[in-house]
């Protein structure tokens, strides 16, 4: 699968955000990038997603003029999870929303109920 079709899953995965949730995000960005780099994967674990950034739940009435949150969604990782292709929509998937639920401050129990995990 090349960048643009990866890419274009990251997106569906987006458009997937139930409303109310979609409305409460707030000065995030989300990338695609073919690998992390050794200081975002110490350990090289295979990072699928990573999170950067200061959560809904964190911010306080000093929270203005700063660099927006990242969702990085990692390409090559996913790829060699060897998925069948609707396996590997669903990874992605669940990658793109288990980041959005950091951003959210939403908690592994709530990420849970609501099927995200």
């Amino acid at each position: 699968m090349n960048r643009q079709q990866f890419e274009a899953l990251v997106d569906e995965a987006l458009e997937d955000i139930p409303d109310e949730f979609l409305s409460q995000i707030d000065n995030l960005v989300v990338v695609v990038e073919e690998r992390p780099t050794p200081e975002q994967d110490p350990h090289g674990d295979g990072l699928l997603g990573l999170y950067e950034g200061i959560s809904l739940a964190e911010r306080g009435l000093d929270y203005y003029g700063v660099m927006p949150d990242t969702i990085t969604v990692f390409r090559e990782p996913h790829l060699e999870l060897g998925l069948q292709r609707g396996e590997l929509v669903a990874e992605i998937r669940r990658t793109v929303l288990h980041e959005i639920a950091h951003h959210l401050g939403i908690d592994d129990e709530r990420l849970h109920e609501l099927g995200w995990d």
